[in-house]
């Protein structure tokens, strides 16, 4: 390299460095002679700005839980802490004193507004104990932190000198309680400073929603706040990944209002359902009640899921299983009859077989009989089977089937055994057919413990033609950021216990369980073909060590239609009601999946609203369109169409487009207007309501369960996110 060159560069160098040394010259000069920074342009004699330079995570964003058809289940909100200022010198942005003067009149007027949340003798201590050391200011601890942005608002209006609020994130739960112990809740975790699931889904899917943390730095303010111009992100935050259930709000809103119901009306402890498409598993509904305000979730009245890890003896509905051994084995006694009412027996020991003995014998185990001691006669077994009788069970066992064919065939069908449904708790339950009575009993639904889910998966092979499949309830995991599907859930078979011949011989004798003065006979239903099978089982009182005398399980599992079973309902309950509960809940809840699933039934009057005729549509693609358009589509269709806004074009619509839509739905399209009028919501459901508020940020109080009944705002009055909305559902 050349003299002349080297020179050349060396000039540029001491060039680039006098103009680098001219602006921090220019910046210093500049922030002497104004007194504010070059860049951020903020006042460096501000009395807000804290000298300490603040490192913080950027906290990722909980991912959603959806349901099938994207109604949010669960998502993070935004959420408001309250601080107090007690530096005399802070100031708010017209430059006046806001720091807290006086202790007691501020807990005072915080406990008019929080109520029961907060202690007011708690909240002068903290701030009595936090002005003394100096504190510049101090959050107030329990009841004070993550509040709705309406209490919020409450306390602003307040105007108390001092009160101000940071922000906060919460989980938030729209249509609560919504399968409270499936989904569970997640509640914002002091030790990590995170959002972290606690209880069911939230709690297995945690690190899947929670993503990862990010970090910044930035100059701190005396009110906490960030300093303009001075935040630096050092890590990104990864938002965590969305969850999409198999679950339909709808259908689930129904579930939950007749199980309240049974809950109210039958003086139960403990109530579910399941409901489940039989060709993929697909979990359709899904509740267990007593339930909770996942919202809340200050009262928790069982940790435990009444359908995957609560184990229980289910009673008649374990019968048609012990029919299908019997003729899978093919040893089931055609045409042949048996003597019901009561069976005594003893046992050979020698030869390992339990004989029948006449009534009145002595023999060293208790003899059974027929629920409450009925007496059918001479019955064949099919028969059997539509009465429910005990007795033809235990001449199955002891006369046809093989003992160890009947363990064989249990494992077979999954009992005892952990379900393949993805991210649910579960108990295995127990089998118990060591002794003579606990193996006929086992026959009908005593002895041995199981969870309604297994019992849920065993009965897919009857209903599936043989083929059993894994009930789930998680569609998809999808990335939050990117919209991509990292994981999709389908239908798993996961065995043929039986062959598609005896699945349908048991299909066969279920269907007469709802013939007159069958078993089953109060769960008919008009215009449905029903396959069912009732149960009724005693309940083991761990505390007395015996059997209760008052409460007992009492369930019904169906499908339909019974020619081509589609769908399945198990609803069930404990109760000291065993055989006079209402069918209602159950009926009701079977119409209603039938209509989800666009499954042609031939509807009464008890589930039409307006609409006799059943029809299925495809929803049309109407946003961006005009709201005349929109009309057009929609005019034809026999849905209650709800417009939302006085705009002229479409900015939103429920459902989707492209998804089924049946004759009696409820749609709604939000315009782009900017006024919005009452409703007249009577007949709405909580999916409905729950809809509104996603579509108008709109919140909606309610009372009861069911429809709505009457509402405090006047249709056509305008309405905003701050009027109060209060519902009566029946």
């Amino acid at each position: 390299m050349s003299v002349r060159k080297s020179n050349k560069e060396l000039f540029k160098m001491i060039r680039r460095m006098a103009l680098i040394g001219t602006l921090v010259v220019a910046n210093v000069l500049f922030t002497m002679i104004t007194h504010k920074h070059f860049w951020s342009q903020t006042d460096v004699l501000d009395n807000r700005i804290a000298s300490s330079i603040v490192e913080k995570k950027i906290t990722a964003k909980r991912g959603t839980i959806y349901d099938r058809n994207n109604t949010i289940i669960a998502q993070q909100t935004q959420a408001y802490t309250i601080v107090a200022y007690l530096d005399t010198g802070v100031v708010d942005a017209d430059g006046n004193p806001n720091y807290v003067k006086d202790v007691k009149q501020t807990a005072k007027k915080l406990k008019s507004v929080l109520g029961d949340d907060v202690n007011e003798k708690a909240l002068v201590k903290i701030l009595t104990s936090a002005k003394k050391t100096g504190k510049a200011q101090t959050e107030l601890g329990a009841g004070t932190k993550r509040l709705k942005k309406s209490v919020m608002k409450k306390i602003k209006k307040m105007n108390i000198p001092g009160i101000g609020f940071i922000d906060a994130i919460s989980r938030y739960y729209p249509a609560t309680p919504y399968s409270s112990n499936l989904i569970g809740f997640a509640a914002y975790d002091e030790s990590n400073q995170d959002i972290e699931g606690k209880l069911g889904l939230e709690l297995s899917l945690n690190e899947l929603l929670k993503g990862k943390d990010g970090k910044e730095q930035y100059q701190q303010t005396v009110d906490g706040s960030k300093l303009p111009g001075t935040t630096n992100v050092i890590e990104q935050a990864k938002n965590g990944n969305d969850v999409v259930l198999t679950l339909d709000s709808g259908l689930q809103s129904t579930v939950e209002t007749e199980l309240q119901k049974t809950m109210d009306n039958e003086n139960a402890k403990s109530a579910w359902c399941l409901v489940m498409e039989v060709e993929t598993g697909k979990v359709l509904a899904w509740a267990s009640y007593p339930s909770f305000d996942q919202n809340e979730h200050k009262e928790i009245p069982s940790y435990q899921d009444a359908i995957s890890t609560s184990t229980y003896e289910p009673g008649s509905v374990m019968k048609p299983f012990t029919y299908a051994i019997a003729m899978d084995t093919n040893v089931y006694p055609y045409n042949k009859t048996f003597t019901s009412y009561q069976f005594w027996y003893n046992y050979d020991v020698n030869s390992g077989k339990i004989v029948r003995v006449p009534i009145g014998t002595e023999t060293p185990y208790p003899y059974i009989g027929d629920a409450l001691d009925e007496n059918f006669g001479d019955i064949t077994f099919d028969q059997g089977l539509a009465f429910s009788s005990n007795v033809g069970i235990c001449e199955l066992l002891a006369n046809y089937i093989n003992y160890n064919q009947f363990s064989k065939y249990l494992d077979k069908f999954g009992f005892f055994q952990k379900v393949d449904t993805p991210y649910v708790s579960q108990s295995l339950g127990v089998k118990n057919i060591g002794l003579p009575t606990d193996y006929l009993s086992t026959g009908f639904g005593q002895a041995s413990s199981i969870t309604v889910l297994q019992l849920c998966q065993a009965y897919s092979a009857i209903f599936n033609d043989g083929t059993m499949v894994r009930p789930y309830v998680i569609d998809s995991i999808v990335d939050s950021d990117t919209g991509k599907v990292i994981k999709k859930y389908k239908k798993k078979a996961v065995g043929t216990p039986i062959s598609s011949q005896t699945a349908k011989e048991v299909q066969e004798l279920m269907s007469h369980v709802t013939d007159e003065g069958a078993s089953g006979s109060r769960f008919k239903m008009d215009g449905i073909d029903l396959l069912m099978k009732t149960g009724t089982g005693q309940v083991y009182n761990q505390d007395l060590g015996k059997y209760d005398d008052y409460y007992h399980t009492s369930s019904v599992m169906a499908a339909a239609p019974a020619n081509d079973p589609k769908v399945m309902v198990y609803y069930g309950l404990v109760s000291t009601n065993i055989t006079g509960y209402s069918a209602d809940p159950f009926k009701k809840i079977m119409r209603e999946t039938l209509q989800t699933c666009g499954i042609s039934t031939n509807p009464t009057n008890e589930t039409q609203d307006a609409y006799e005729s059943w029809e299925t549509y495809e929803m049309p693609s109407l946003v961006n369109h005009t709201v005349d358009y929109a009309y057009e589509q929609m005019k034809d269709k026999k849905v209650h169409y709800e417009i939302i806004g006085d705009g002229t074009s479409v900015k939103s619509q429920y459902p989707n487009a492209n998804v089924t839509i049946n004759s009696n739905d409820r749609v709604f399209v939000l315009t782009n207007g900017s006024k919005i009028t009452m409703p007249n919501m009577t007949g709405w459901t909580r999916k409905d309501l729950t809809v509104f508020w996603q579509l108008t940020g709109i919140s909606i109080k309610t009372n009861g369960y069911g429809k709505v009944t009457s509402q405090n705002v006047e249709e056509g009055t305008t309405i905003s996110t701050d009027t109060k909305i209060e519902l009566t559902l029946e």
